[in-house]
């Protein structure tokens, strides 16, 4: 579809599309069992929901603080920052909105990997930025020397999400300092949407490094994806760019709930630390019972694991869970169309998966037969 009243922007973006989210049962009526867009299987912090109770009231006839001072205070604490240090948005996807145009908005090319995460060539198109997509190696890794021995003179930024997505690989802390290192003079942004499950931030590096961003999200590690926070942190020159382009835009991205949740979720470090190891372990046992079928696993530092059987294809294995009622996510693209990415459910819906897997594996099986 297409309309005459159409900027020749809009003719010419080719969008972001997300992971479906089902309406109704599956087959035979049976509940589905949702392992495709990497949701938290549990539930937030009860002391999110009384946050979130304790601001339903007549307030709500007020505008949010546009600084969300009290939530970057209490991130900055966290953190062991200050506030200067923290920015925050209406889930990470804005925030990486606002970093794509505050600070990788450049003549030269900014690179990122060539599997990635799909939205940052979404971005470039719709901010005119010019990239270079960066491949990974043979086993689906980043190559830190690809970017930290980057011709300076010719690029104008890296991102890169750290663990990877949709592979779920994860760079160390000291990878991450030699891409930082090597590239002093352009803004490297580490993309931690996943970065609880696992993984060392790159926060630490912030004080030693200008050139750092780090983005965050609370979809996933703190079961928040219905309240969409997320939040940049960096030296406070970067992080003056991020608000500069946000109050020119939204002065007000977070609502009094999502400032009232979001701060308590962070409060609430005992619950976090609890879902995290829950879904770390859960990661580790379908990891295990995968690969006793077959299947190769990349290692993965994310709550969802990134896995292919040599002898049954993807898109096969994925329309057949499907007909099971069990949605994973398949991506038809090269080199990775063979993988589904499944996330990492409660141990309950792991087992789930497993038996669907089974079931359609055994038809596959069947009928070659």
């Amino acid at each position: 579809m297409s309309s005459p009243f159409w900027s020749r922007l809009v003719g010419g973006l080719t969008p972001y599309v997300p992971g479906e989210q089902p309406k109704g049962a599956g087959p035979d009526g049976r509940r589905l069992i949702k392992l495709n867009t990497n949701e938290n299987p549990y539930g937030p912090s009860p002391k999110v929901i009384t946050a979130i109770e304790s601001v339903l009231n007549e307030s709500l006839r007020l505008y949010p603080d546009p600084t969300a001072h009290d939530l970057r205070e209490t991130i900055a604490e966290y953190y062991r920052l200050t506030p200067d240090h923290v920015f925050v948005g209406n889930g990470s996807d804005e925030v990486l909105a606002f970093v794509f145009q505050a600070l990788l908005a450049h003549e030269k090319p900014i690179l990122f990997p060539d599997i990635s995460y799909s939205f940052y060539p979404v971005y470039c198109a719709l901010y005119g930025i010019d990239y270079r997509l960066i491949p990974l190696d043979e086993d689906l890794a980043i190559r830190v020397e690809d970017y930290a021995q980057a011709e300076q003179p010719s690029i104008g930024g890296i991102i890169f999400p750290n663990p990877n997505a949709p592979t779920g690989r994860l760079l160390s802390l000291v990878e991450i300092e030699r891409i930082v290192a090597g590239q002093p003079d352009v803004v490297v942004v580490i993309d931690e949407a996943y970065i609880d499950f696992g993984g060392e931030s790159a926060v630490a590096l912030i004080d030693r490094f200008p050139n750092v961003l780090v983005t965050q999200s609370l979809s996933k590690s703190r079961s928040l994806a219905g309240l969409r926070v997320g939040l940049a942190l960096g030296q406070p020159a970067l992080i003056e760019a991020l608000v500069r382009v946000k109050d020119s835009f939204n002065s007000y991205p977070l609502d009094r709930l999502a400032l009232a949740g979001a701060k308590a979720a962070f409060e609430d470090g005992a619950y976090f630390a609890q879902t995290c190891t829950r879904i770390i372990d859960a990661r580790e046992a379908l990891t295990k019972a995968l690969v006793s079928r077959g299947f190769t696993v990349l290692p993965s530092g994310a709550n969802f694991v990134f896995a292919r059987h040599p002898k049954q294809g993807g898109e096969q294995l994925y329309l057949g869970l499907r007909q099971q009622g069990v949605m994973v996510r398949h991506f038809n693209k090269p080199r990775i169309a063979e993988f589904l990415r499944i996330t990492v459910g409660t141990p309950e819906e792991n087992q789930c998966l497993l038996a669907a897997l089974d079931v359609v594996m055994g038809i596959a099986m069947s009928a070659t037969n």
